[in-house]
């Protein structure tokens, strides 16, 4: 009983650990970056997402897979920003070992785009609605993702009309004129990914907190 007491509280601890982690790693990402406004751009998504997060936390917390993934991507989000997309040093590192075209940094970031949101948005489908059919959970799960993807590229067309080239940093198209239609696809691929491998764990969290009555 002890050791199940101790569990417990560390679980209860850990978002609060998850998000002094992230507070530092802002700090660190957006200690003299390449350009403010960029850095600003490329991590907007977590510095609008988590604060939300961090204000439903009590009415309604999320189970520690969907807040671990959050934070990974955070990470992700924070490391472009810092540097842009298209000079993040592991990306460059790809690019000259598996000599690659461009660096491929966003891609990667892109397919976790979609691989950590389909969570948050299967867990919404499961504990907010009275679906009970896997199918339908995981096509609106993965679609829904999508549609982010896709609502994403319209922001970043918006910036490049309102930026101009001063946006060139934030779109890290580097040449490729079908970046757009790539990182949607990588979005989507990485949504069903998620789903895929991360249901029968995502379902266990689920069944501890009580919320597993429409996952049939």
């Amino acid at each position: 009983m002890a050791a199940a007491a101790a569990a417990r509280s560390g679980r209860s601890r850990e978002p609060a650990v998850l998000l002094l982690l992230f507070c530092v790693g802002l700090l660190v990402s957006g200690w003299h970056p390449r350009d403010r406004v960029t850095w600003l751009l490329e991590t907007g998504p977590v510095l609008i997402g988590v604060p939300i997060l961090v204000a439903t936390h009590r009415r309604f917390p999320f189970t520690p897979l969907s807040y671990r993934l959050v934070f990974g991507l955070s990470v992700l989000l924070m490391i472009g920003g810092h540097y842009h997309f298209a000079r993040v040093p592991f990306g460059v590192w790809m690019k000259t070992a598996f000599g690659l075209r461009r660096n491929d940094y966003d891609r990667i970031v892109h397919f976790f785009g979609g691989f950590v949101p389909v969570i948050l948005a299967r867990e919404l489908l499961i504990r907010t609605t009275s679906l009970r059919e896997r199918g339908w959970i995981l096509f609106l799960s993965a679609w829904s993702c999508l549609a982010g993807g896709a609502l994403y590229e319209l922001l970043e067309w918006a910036a490049a009309v309102l930026m101009g080239k001063n946006a060139n940093a934030f779109l890290a198209m580097q040449g490729d004129r079908w970046d757009t239609q790539w990182d949607m696809f990588m979005t989507f691929v990485g949504a069903i990914f998620g789903v895929l491998l991360l249901t029968h764990a995502h379902d266990r969290q689920l069944a501890r907190m009580g919320h597993d009555k429409h996952a049939a």
